[in-house]
């Protein structure tokens, strides 16, 4: 699969998309660059899949990846999963904002249809 390295070693990106997928479960909108936000797309979609397969496993895998985030964990299980029991995939949107003033990076907002 491949995937962005986003200028960061592997644990610092692998944190860094954690920490953006769980605020985006959290607020259901988050304001980011275009690149961690497609990253981050990939990474809750994954969490919606296995939130509606809800299993065991599935709960582990989901749990383990939002580091341990109880309060997410509960929301992509008892929230997301139910929302999008009959949509497959695309559970995301992207609006471009505008570039940011110090290194003009596209600024994007990505949120929960």
């Amino acid at each position: 699969m491949a995937y962005r390295k986003l200028g960061v070693d592997n644990k610092h990106r692998r944190s860094m998309l954690a920490n953006l997928t769980r605020e985006l479960i959290k607020k259901e909108s988050i304001k980011t660059t275009v690149t961690r936000a497609k990253e981050t797309k990939k990474m809750l979609d994954k969490m919606v899949t296995y939130g509606k397969k809800n299993t065991l496993i599935s709960r582990r895998k989901v749990l383990a990846f939002l580091q341990n985030d109880t309060e997410a964990t509960k929301k992509v299980f008892d929230d997301l999963a139910i929302r999008y029991k009959d949509r497959n995939g695309g559970y995301t949107s992207i609006l471009k904002l505008d570039e940011r003033k110090g290194d003009d990076a596209l600024i994007v907002i990505i949120k929960l249809v």
